[in-house]
């Protein structure tokens, strides 16, 4: 992609092992118009797609719970995470890439989605761009438990809990999952529950 205040980017494949990470060294315009080169590294997962589901008859919504590595690292003394159904693009366009995990991870078959914004979750280092939708959920459309696949090792426990315990969580930190809090936030803006 053009950009008159990058060029001479370089690129060093630092690992190819789960997914990419490049150094890459560029040149940088500054605002005062000189060039400077610069280094940074970028993680390459691909981008994501994750969705916020709701049930207004029963104020319900529906979340997952599972062990983050990165979180047991850096703190999280069981490494487990409650969060929005979510994975990543793969070769699939952002809503059938949604509609593909909510039924692996939660077991429901939702057909309307709608994304309400885009993201990218960090910036500094990755360079994933995240799809955020949301998608009204019934009984009915259950048609697995769900849980993921056994041979991506995720383990999902399927969550379904009141809104507005859901907000109490984010609130005295039980929900700590960025895009979690994004879309919770969404939804008490723009009042698709009852709080």
């Amino acid at each position: 992609m053009p950009d008159t205040n990058v060029k001479n980017i370089r690129k060093e494949l630092l690992s190819n092992n789960w997914y990419t990470l490049h150094k890459v060294t560029f040149d940088y315009r500054k605002p005062d118009g000189t060039w400077e080169t610069q280094t940074r590294e970028a993680y390459d997962r691909g981008n994501g797609a994750c969705i916020f589901l709701y049930n207004r008859s029963s104020n319900n919504i529906l979340l997952t719970r599972q062990f983050r590595m990165p979180t047991y690292l850096n703190g999280n003394a069981d490494g487990l995470l409650v969060e929005t159904c979510a994975g990543l693009l793969d070769n699939d366009n952002p809503e059938d890439c949604i509609r593909r995990e909510t039924e692996e991870e939660t077991g429901y078959q939702v057909s309307e989605v709608r994304k309400v914004f885009e993201a990218y979750m960090s910036p500094g280092s990755v360079t994933e761009k995240l799809y955020f939708f949301v998608a009204e959920y019934s009984k009915d459309m259950k048609v697995t438990e769900g849980g993921g696949h056994a041979e991506e090792q995720e383990n999902i426990e399927v969550l379904e809990l009141p809104f507005a315990e859901a907000l109490h969580m984010m609130n005295t930190g039980e929900i700590r999952d960025a895009k979690t809090i994004m879309l919770l936030q969404y939804a008490q803006l723009h009042h698709l529950l009852a709080v």
